[in-house]
């Protein structure tokens, strides 16, 4: 029972550069300084959306009004519960190879003849749905990185469909996370567009009980900050709309951040290179990326090493 209390769990020993909270249940990257700004920025402005926006609408009985706070706050939850369940999960890390494996695949590389080590060669030839593939050995992890999987230099983790290193959400975005951060900045779109249009919207009506659109504005920064919701949305809007398009385009071609950036199955590089992990049409690829059941975790963090 006493080494029972003595082993440590593989959190406190995890060799990535990862932070864990809740005794090992929350995985996230150590730099976590810009995800707090997104939280902040988030509670900020649908803050100043209820406390102004929402009460101005009893005032100026837009029809419909009850219904502006209701599906504000559903959309808050649901980014909100996007966003830290991107940062607070595995987003696909692969376990390093255990100091057994590493001997073997040493042994296996050995020179019959001389007894010699012979350094693991880079690359392994594999054939997916016709297509060629070289799998990239990890001379950080040891090991062969799976089709799509990637060393992320932030978190010095090998992270199967490795998309990017998101600082914003404080985790890399992988395989196990990728649909919950496409789903925040989808759905963060949609915040952004619903707080400015009705910024936008009692602006004008604000003008025309104040007589006039700089009468209002003089009023805006004190008893209804309407100017800082929308210079905040307004600014947001132009990443955020971007942002959630082009992973609207990775989705509907089932590619990944990392593939686009380096062409990876681009036909300019070759007119035959076919992505072998195109489902064959926009919609099957959405279910694919978006709707196919999650492998479970790799790494048991909570067990005992």
């Amino acid at each position: 029972k006493s080494n029972h209390f003595l082993r440590n769990r593989l959190f406190q020993v995890f060799p990535g550069r990862n932070k864990f909270l809740c005794d090992g249940r929350i995985i996230m990257a150590r730099q976590t300084g810009i995800l707090y700004f997104t939280i902040s920025l988030i509670l900020i402005t649908v803050a100043l959306f209820f406390g102004f926006e929402c009460r101005l609408t009893l005032v100026t009985h837009l029809p419909f009004g009850f219904f502006i706070p209701i599906v504000c706050g559903l959309l808050f939850l649901f980014n909100m519960g996007c966003l830290l369940r991107t940062a607070w999960s595995d987003p696909g890390i692969i376990p390093r190879a255990s100091p057994e494996e590493n001997a073997y695949l040493e042994r296996c590389l050995q020179d019959e003849n001389t007894h010699e080590y012979r350094p693991p060669p880079r690359t392994l030839d594999i054939t997916i749905n016709g297509a060629p593939i070289k799998l990239k050995y990890c001379f950080t992890c040891k090991i062969f990185r799976p089709p799509r999987a990637s060393h992320c230099s932030m978190c010095d983790n090998c992270v199967e469909n490795f998309d990017h290193h998101c600082p914003w959400v404080g985790n890399c975005v992988g395989r196990r996370n990728y649909r919950y951060f496409f789903l925040f900045v989808t759905s963060l779109t949609f915040l952004c567009l619903f707080i400015f249009g009705f910024s936008v919207t009692h602006i004008v009506l604000l003008s025309g009980l104040q007589g006039g659109f700089l009468e209002a504005l003089k009023i805006s920064p004190g008893r209804y900050p309407f100017t800082l919701l929308i210079l905040i949305c307004f600014f947001s809007i132009w990443s955020v709309v971007g942002l959630s398009g082009f992973h609207s385009y990775l989705v509907g071609r089932s590619l990944t951040t990392n593939e686009d950036i380096k062409g990876t199955w681009s036909k300019k590089r070759n007119r035959d290179n076919q992505n072998p992990f195109d489902q064959g049409g926009l919609w099957k690829n959405c279910c694919y990326v978006l709707c196919s059941p999650l492998p479970p975790s790799m790494i048991n963090r909570r067990g005992f090493v």
